[in-house]
């Protein structure tokens, strides 16, 4: 597709999503899950972990740095978050030309029941990557057009709103990468046991962490667990809940009005200047820098 029709096809996603973006933020809207991303200034490189969703891109672009893998998702893609990995983001937008998007949330619930009504999927083995960019096609396109104009209408999202996010999902689905989505509740899969182990210790990340309750969780041994946790997150488990911690602790400082030390404790440190240590490590400036960053 040539770039002048590439943009003319995204138009009416940026048309629809426009009026909702009211800041540079992630914006939540009447659709419980559902956000509308916005931003108008470059962001260099900064560590990341997105709760599971399909992250669709009408204008500007992203870079995703995982590992050793570098994703670009720009206008006319989506991205598939199947798991919550940490993983470093670059954002390209201007005053000019701002980056709109909208995150759709992954239900592993309604996956579940799209999955038991459809066909099996291929048999062949596939490699299951936990984060993957996926151009829009006319029928994705559409899915995502026809839940964002019910977010204009009181009356669709009420009455089609659940609707419309449960064709996108299906729409995904049947997708060129539907295969990572179906992985995600194929209830005997390693990638499935780590999603719901991922989703336990996003509940409960203040908790003291227990690798071994993890892995019974999962229905593994410890060795297996750690294993297949590592190859899908790129982290251990320590360094994992390390990390998202820290995102946590990001969010409150920028948020809320609490100081460093009652931060600290809300995500799980039992020592502040351990916590100061470890944030100034990730983020290259203290804790207490963090609001006047913002």
């Amino acid at each position: 597709m040539s770039l002048t029709k590439h943009l003319d096809a995204n138009a009416r996603l940026v048309e629809l999503i426009r009026p909702l973006a009211v800041a540079d933020d992630w914006i939540p809207t009447s659709i419980d899950g559902l956000r509308v991303v916005s931003c108008r200034s470059h962001i260099a490189r900064t560590a990341q972990i997105y709760e599971p969703s399909l992250m669709v891109i009408a204008q500007g672009s992203k870079l995703a740095y995982l590992g050793e893998r570098t994703l670009e998702y720009g206008a006319g893609h989506y991205l598939i978050q199947a798991l919550p990995v940490p993983f470093e983001c670059e954002t390209f937008a201007s005053e000019q030309l701002p980056l709109l998007g909208v995150s759709i949330p992954i239900d592993r619930t309604l996956l579940g029941e799209l999955v038991l009504a459809m066909e099996p999927g291929p048999s062949q083995a596939q490699t299951t990557e936990s984060m993957t960019a996926v151009p829009l096609d006319d029928s994705m396109r559409g899915a995502v057009e026809r839940l964002l104009q019910c977010l204009h209408d009181p009356q669709d999202r009420l009455a089609m709103g659940q609707a419309r996010l449960r064709e996108v999902l299906y729409t995904a689905l049947r997708g060129p990468n539907g295969h990572v989505l179906r992985a995600l509740v194929e209830q005997q899969g390693q990638f499935a046991r780590i999603a719901g182990a991922l989703s336990w210790l996003h509940a409960h990340y203040e908790e003291p962490l227990q690798v071994d309750d993890l892995a019974r969780r999962a229905n593994m041994s410890a060795s297996t667990f750690h294993e297949h946790f590592k190859r899908n997150t790129l982290a251990s488990p320590v360094q994992y809940i390390k990390r998202l911690r820290l995102l946590k602790a990001r969010a409150l400082l920028v948020a809320d009005a609490m100081n460093v030390s009652q931060v600290a404790l809300k995500v799980g440190y039992q020592s502040s200047s351990q916590f100061s240590r470890e944030y100034k490590r990730l983020f290259n400036h203290s804790p207490g820098q963090e609001r006047d960053l913002r």
